[in-house]
């Protein structure tokens, strides 16, 4: 069993993110939170890992929170009753353009509000016009316009692009973002330039660049990033052009991004100009110096340590928001999300209690998006308190 504790804003002590790469994961302790006078704080990546079947991951919550009045209705639920009021972090939240948990009220997050990185920074001058080149082992090595994809079919998927660096410190959280996605499926374009049959890595590129050393010598490399071919030819995998029914903004990629639903967000290349397959593994700085994981399981009493290309999502929880209501009744709520494998449930836990079930949003569902849930506690009692959640999905 895998136990993950999700990325979240306000640290207590040294994190460590399962994410992140060249990191091994480490567990800590938790913090705490004290009601009346609550404060609520999420637990960045701990994580024990005990069997690879059963993925059983959660978020610990836990914090200090003053009670404001400041009603705000909660994530994509209903408003809570008249006279409730928002129990908000005591600690100061993470600026910046990302999800600020606190203030979340949609299942799709503005565009506003997404956040953008950028290895090599922003092209200062993209191509002119803006090409794709689809070549290597293919029978046919062909070059796209913009409006030649445009009149290829649409589509439109709706996933949560999330950063692998999300909660790696206390000032990098809510790099994450529920989005709609609307452009051309992969899959076809790639069977169009006929793929070749000893063809087994199909490789991205992106327009930016920089000079890298490698083995003491400097290359300029574009950032790019692979698939296997079987990951390549899934049907929910796009070139994309807009994102939430608007054209791409700069600092996401326009005019072009690879769209991989259930990856973490480096696998998502922006300026997309170049595909390129290949017959062997793809193996550049950030696929195999960088954004590698170590990840460490105890077999026959030995801890055996893997490393491994940041790829799909990890199974997660957060514990997000609270509202006080005029009964007294505490109301949490948070999120959950996968590499879209189906969230069986969440639970959560308060102090040494049980497990207990909480309440999933059966309104806003997509396979590859985030899933909202709420509990209601009845009657807490004053002081110190600390929250744990955690999902656990179908397989």
């Amino acid at each position: 069993m895998a136990i993950y504790a999700n990325p979240t804003r306000i640290p207590l002590f040294q994190q460590s993110s399962n994410s992140l790469p060249n990191s091994p994961v480490q567990p800590h302790s938790p913090a705490k939170f004290h009601c009346p006078s609550l404060s609520i704080l999420n637990n960045p990546g701990m994580s024990t890992q005990v069997n690879r079947r059963e993925m059983l991951r959660g978020s610990v919550a836990m914090a200090a929170l003053a009670l404001l009045q400041q009603p705000l209705s909660l994530f994509g639920f209903a408003d809570p009753e008249d006279g409730a009021v928002q129990i908000p972090f005591k600690e100061k939240q993470p600026g910046g353009k990302m999800v600020h948990w606190e203030q979340l009220k949609d299942w799709i997050t503005p565009n506003a509000d997404v956040f953008a990185v950028s290895h090599y920074g922003i092209p200062k001058k993209l191509p002119d016009p803006f090409l794709l080149d689809l070549s290597g082992l293919v029978k046919a090595p062909k070059t796209f316009s913009i409006t030649d994809l445009k009149a290829r079919p649409h589509k439109t998927v709706t996933a949560t692009l999330e950063c692998s660096g999300d909660s790696s410190s206390p000032g990098f959280a809510g790099a994450i973002g529920n989005v709609r996605w609307t452009g051309t499926p992969l899959a076809p374009l790639l069977k169009h330039c006929g793929i070749k049959d000893h063809a087994k890595e199909v490789v991205f590129f992106g327009a930016d660049e920089r000079i890298e050393e490698i083995r003491k010598e400097k290359y300029l490399q574009n950032f790019a990033r692979s698939l296997s071919l079987e990951d390549a030819l899934r049907d929910d995998i796009i070139l994309a052009w807009e994102m939430n029914g608007e054209p791409l903004a700069l600092d996401h990629g326009a005019p072009l991004r690879l769209i991989v639903p259930g990856w973490f967000g480096i696998a998502w290349v922006k300026w997309l100009t170049r595909i390129e397959l290949l017959d062997r593994r793809y193996m550049s700085k950030f696929m195999a110096r960088e954004y590698v994981t170590v990840r460490g399981e105890e077999v026959k009493g030995k801890t055996i340590w893997r490393e491994t290309s940041v790829g799909p999502i990890d199974l997660k929880s957060i514990v997000a928001r609270v509202f006080k209501l005029k009964d007294g009744t505490i109301r949490i709520s948070g999120a959950a999300w996968s590499d879209g494998t189906p969230i069986k449930s969440v639970e959560l836990k308060i102090d040494d209690q049980t497990w207990t079930p909480v309440r999933l949003d059966k309104k806003n569902r997509s396979k590859y998006s985030w899933i909202f849930w709420d509990y209601e506690w009845k009657n807490p009692s004053p002081g110190e308190h600390t929250l744990v959640s955690r999902a656990v999905d179908n397989e």
